[in-house]
């Protein structure tokens, strides 16, 4: 078994030799020439300054709405907060590209907000309201839609802090505020750190909604680079210029996550303070705009043109369907094996504990970046007819992106078998692998199943690598939604994207539930 891991997992990295493979095989002849160059006089300054104040603006936005209602919900009690502590992770349910499209049509010109201001002021055109498809609408759609990551990690990191310290820095002379940002903020800094990490690098890894919305960012320059003007080499420069941007955010999010336990030292319960009057409006006032921003209207949109489409349904839809089942649920089923092959095999040999920190990885690559590795490693051994005739090459891609979210649960499911209940096994004679059939399999059902399903609900959402590497005439949910967006036929998406959302809200309320019970 030994002997099979590390061939396996640097199969899983054949991605990032595509991306060196072009320098390697041409020398480096294209460099500085060509469509880079072009990129470079024209776009690509424009590229790095929109890409860097969308981070800033998506970053600033999920710390005020992550941090914020994650203080609340630990901290205070108030009407509705039983609903809001699980409620509030509904947005991972909404897909950022499907998020966007349902943003613009509600703020649009002909959309149902402006279109009732208008009613209401008695005015022909609003010159006061902000176009929705523009930057700034980017920050707002993102920020809405992937708040919860930094919510879901610093809710944690504020209930393992005591309540006495709060009522220590006030019996010192600090008020709630000061408390709060001299003495919490500082011990959940990594733990906050950790959640944006994770939600900026799939504002890096995002290409449906950025191109909807009209904003040109790396992502969006792949795609340009390689469908448009047909260069490998410029596509895949800007890939690793996408990379170092993940790369540095992996950096970040890892450290801090590895001072994660700085900020749990005390297991005390939580003291919350019971809020009452105007204190507790304003609560529940920020933890519902949050929630009616990031889901309910959202929610509502998506329902409204539903019902603008009537009860006619594309003929491609169950092809639509029926694809995006097929990849997902093989993905998961290989992937949920892959993930107990090598959690075992680092539970039989702690030497090679190494592997399952290098396949994490997987998750940090952008769809995009994935996309332009795998078809540059094809062409350069002139294996991009395999795309073409087959979804294995999909399937690769998926397995090398998402991977990591099944292996951590497999891990976790591990760690609860104690090393004597395979002593015990060894001692009545199992082999190793008869243990890990009998024993351990049994044991980690809910771990598979958990893994498997949150792996599932990954690939259908995923659209910048099936947009490049699925074959003729396979489109998926995902790739059907962007397509009829990028038409303006807003109203025939509804049934693709609210299919997307129904089967991404099955994880969050499994995890919703397991917040309600703790």
């Amino acid at each position: 078994m030994n002997r099979i891991v590390v061939p396996l997992a640097l199969l899983l990295f054949l991605p990032l030799f595509g991306l060196a493979a072009p320098f390697l095989f041409t020398g480096g002849d294209h460099l500085t020439t060509g469509t880079l160059s072009h990129l470079w006089n024209f776009v690509l300054g424009g590229y790095i300054v929109s890409t860097l104040i969308l981070i800033l603006g998506v970053g600033i936005g999920i710390f005020i709405l992550g941090v914020g209602n994650a203080w609340i919900i630990a901290r205070y009690d108030f009407p509705g907060k039983k609903v809001f502590e699980w409620a509030l992770i509904l947005p991972l349910a909404v897909p950022t590209y499907v998020m966007a499209y349902l943003f613009v049509d509600l703020l649009q010109f002909s959309g149902p907000i402006q279109s009732a201001l208008r009613a209401l002021l008695g005015m022909d055109s609003l010159w006061f309201f902000p176009d929705p498809r523009s930057l700034s609408g980017a920050v707002w759609s993102f920020s809405f839609c992937l708040f919860p990551y930094v919510y879901l990690i610093t809710r944690t990191a504020f209930l393992e802090r005591s309540g006495r310290l709060i009522e220590v820095s006030e019996t010192l002379g600090y008020s709630p505020l000061q408390g709060f940002l001299r003495l919490v903020l500082p011990m959940a800094r990594p733990a906050i750190f950790a959640g944006m990490a994770l939600a900026l690098m799939e504002v890096l890894a995002d290409f449906g909604a950025v191109s909807y919305f009209g904003v040109q960012t790396f992502a969006t320059g792949i795609f340009k680079a390689w469908l448009s003007f047909g260069d490998r080499v410029a596509a895949v420069q800007l890939a690793l210029g996408l990379l170092s941007f993940v790369l540095l955010i992996f950096f970040i999010e890892q450290s801090s996550r590895s001072k994660l336990r700085y900020a749990s030292s005390s297991r005390d319960r939580p003291l919350a303070k019971s809020l009452h009057g105007k204190n507790a409006f304003f609560a529940f006032a920020f933890c519902g705009a949050t929630l009616l921003c990031g889901f309910l209207l959202p929610a509502f949109a998506l329902l409204q043109l539903l019902i603008k489409q009537g009860l006619t349904i594309d003929i491609r839809y169950l092809d639509w369907l029926s694809n995006s089942l097929s990849v997902s649920v093989l993905t998961a089923l290989i992937s949920v094996a892959l993930a107990v092959f090598f959690a075992y095999s680092v539970r039989l040999n702690s030497r090679l504990s190494w592997v399952n920190r290098l396949l994490g990885f997987g998750y940090a690559l952008p769809g995009a970046v994935l996309a332009i590795g795998i078809l540059s490693f094809l062409e350069i051994f002139q294996l991009a007819w395999w795309m073409s005739a087959s979804v294995l090459v999909l399937v690769y891609a998926y397995l090398v992106r998402f991977l990591s979210s099944s292996l951590q649960s497999v891990e976790a499911g591990l760690t609860r078998i104690t090393p004597s209940m395979d002593a015990s096994a060894a001692l009545l004679g199992l082999s190793k692998a008869q243990i890990l059939k009998r024993v351990h399999v049994p044991l980690l059902k809910r771990s598979l199943l958990t893994a498997g399903l949150f792996v599932f609900v990954d690939v259908m959402k995923e659209l910048p690598a099936t947009l490049l590497l699925r074959p003729f005439n396979f489109d998926t949910l995902a790739v059907a939604t962007y397509q009829l967006a990028a038409d303006e036929r807003l109203a025939e998406l509804a049934l693709p994207s609210l299919t997307i959302v129904l089967v991404g809200l099955f994880p969050v309320l499994l995890l919703s539930r397991v917040i309600s019970k703790s």
